[in-house]
């Protein structure tokens, strides 16, 4: 089989099409079906890169080692510049070959990572596919589609110098039908008429979001995100060169002192009968404590699968009752689709929270494989959420139990391969913590009902400010889907938000007040983020993209504002619904 032959954009949509996971990475064509069910990061994740070029996301989450085993993936090559698929889990639609003379043969499962002999036909057929014609050259995907009332055309057909096509956006009667791979146009705000839906007001309100970032974000056109995306890998390899990935373990020497301090304090406290501030002083170890979980699960201590994650899972599933692998699981694909509505489970909250106008239609999640039904629990809740908010970050840390639980006990947590060790290790781990917390603390320990309904309260509510730091950073920023033309690094900072500290407070935060810096560079150590936070921000005045800091309090109104603007929206949406069904007609003029 010849790796270095060129593939086309037709060749590698009949692929997909056939059901096999084809994504590009620097100029190569990786052919990852196999590698899927063993991707220590979860099959999720390279579903959501299929069709894509994902050479900045493949560069920044895997380790140098890693990278050079990706050759062995390799089944071609592309000619630059290549145009992104729809992932045919958000939507994309791929067709086969249709006729004898263009067929692909699929790959037996036992030869991987290669297409073998079945390649070579791929390469003798896509001779003939190199057609002039847009239609042939543009990929096949069902659009996005949102109801409207609006008939609204945008500028038709066109092509840039790079070849690539924009292709036609147009808003009729019924529906709003836009291809994501053209450069989204600002649509004019304009008065609702009498007659327009719920479904429209939600999509016009969707669009007002869109139209929002389009206005204070560089341009999707493809030179303009093409400079950005080489600025962005200029900037990795500076971050590279410079040493930014070397890890300062002086720092979690610290750090260690730290979590034995708090440690002790809660374990004499306990001895000596100082329930509660035994229960305060055990709050504080978890709360530091998990910070160091966090960087492991992306590999920034050691840059080692085995060596984080045993920390992390020592740490998070050991020491805290908390499952490190359902974090993993979750927490990568919302590095990949951040804020996306459909996609991002961190975002996942409806009825209680939801955080943009996607939700306002029932939204059917990828990652739990669940529909998001907006129904009357959500009319109800949603417009009091930012009222909810303190009161849910309180007791956030029972839902993780629940989700710990619910995701060891799922086969989503069988991994194979190098990290099939992890889940029985969990489990194990997870066991230890109910038997030392559960029966040796609170049962042993603490003479009393009371007292020990007292400590979980105390010791687990206390927790609540690393729930508020978790959600401050994406709570506020946008939801909107700008589309497959967006660079990964525009798309990272838009709907990301920093918290700016004094340096003696950073142990406070634990590295997630840098949050624009770390969804760049998520493999960076924690100790190094504010020194690179200085080159990023230089990244963005050169870029023209905004970087969202705000200090912690600001930054919880920003929160706040958010939740209360949203949960305003449904409440106009409610006093709708009731005018209509009372007179039959639209409350929304």
């Amino acid at each position: 089989m010849d790796r270095n032959q060129i593939l086309t954009p037709r060749a590698i949509e009949s692929l997909i099409a056939d059901g096999h996971y084809i994504v590009i990475n620097d100029g190569q064509v990786l052919r990852l079906d196999g590698w899927a069910e063993k991707h220590p990061g979860g099959k999720l994740a390279i579903r959501h890169m299929v069709g894509r070029d994902a050479t900045d996301e493949i560069n920044v989450y895997h380790s140098a080692k890693t990278l050079r085993l990706m050759a062995a993936f390799r089944i071609g090559r592309i000619e630059a510049p290549w145009t992104n698929f729809t992932p045919p889990i958000r939507g994309g639609v791929f067709r086969k070959y249709q006729d004898e003379e263009e067929s692909i043969s699929s790959a037996s499962d036992d030869e991987e990572p290669a297409l073998a002999s079945d390649v070579a036909s791929v390469n003798s057929s896509t001779t003939s596919l190199e057609l002039s014609a847009h239609n042939d050259r543009k990929p096949y995907h069902e659009p996005f589609i949102r109801s409207t009332s609006k008939t609204i055309e945008s500028d038709g057909y066109g092509s840039d110098n790079s070849g690539d096509v924009n292709y036609r956006r147009a808003y009729q009667a019924k529906a709003d039908v836009f291809d994501p791979y053209s450069e989204l146009k600002t649509v004019p705000d304009r008065p609702l008429p009498q007659d327009q839906t719920r479904d429209a007001f939600t999509a016009q309100t969707m669009q007002d979001e869109i139209n929002k970032d389009l206005e204070n974000y560089p341009s999707l056109d493809f030179e303009t995100q093409r400079n950005i995306t080489k600025k962005y890998q200029a900037l990795h390899q500076r971050v590279k060169d410079e040493g930014y990935y070397d890890c300062r373990y002086i720092e979690y020497g610290k750090e260690c002192v730290r979590y034995s301090l708090l440690f002790a304090v809660f374990f004499v406290c306990l001895r000596t009968e100082w329930y509660m501030t035994s229960a305060v002083f055990l709050a504080l170890f978890w709360q530091q404590i998990m910070f160091t979980a966090h960087d492991a699960g992306h590999r920034g201590i050691s840059h080692n699968f085995v060596v984080d994650t045993l920390v992390g899972l020592f740490i998070a599933d050991f020491c805290c009752g908390l499952s490190l692998g359902w974090w993993k699981s979750s927490h990568n694909v919302h590095h990949l689709v951040t804020n996306s509505p459909e996609h991002d489970p961190d975002i996942q909250n409806c009825p209680v929270f939801v955080t943009g106008p996607g939700f306002f239609k029932s939204v059917r999640s990828s990652y739990y494989d669940f529909t998001f039904a907006w129904d009357a629990a959500a009319d109800f809740l949603v417009p009091y959420q930012k009222y909810l908010y303190y009161p849910t970050m309180l007791i956030a840390r029972f839902n993780l139990y629940l989700l710990s639980w619910l995701h060891l006990l799922s086969p989503r947590s069988q991994n194979l391969g190098s990290a099939s060790w992890t889940r029985p290790t969990e489990i194990g781990f997870m066991l230890c913590y109910w038997y030392f917390f559960g029966y040796l603390l609170l049962w042993r320990s603490i003479p009393t009902w009371n007292l020990r309904v007292a400590f979980v309260l105390v010791s687990h509510v206390l927790t609540f400010p690393l729930h508020i730091q978790i959600t401050l950073s994406h709570w506020a920023t946008s939801t909107a889907d700008l589309g497959d033309a967006e660079s990964f690094p525009q798309r990272q900072i838009r709907t990301t938000m920093d918290v700016d500290c004094p340096t003696w407070l950073d142990f406070i935060h634990g590295g997630l007040q840098f949050q624009i810096v770390h969804h760049l560079f998520p493999r960076v150590p924690r100790h190094n983020l504010r020194k690179l936070q200085t080159l990023v921000k230089q990244f963005c005045e050169e870029t023209g993209i905004e970087y969202k800091i705000l200090n912690f309090v600001d930054g919880n109104k920003e929160v706040l504002s958010r939740l209360d603007e949203v949960g305003k929206q449904v409440e106009m949406l409610v006093q709708c619904q009731k005018y209509m069904a009372e007179t039959g007609e639209s409350g929304l003029h």
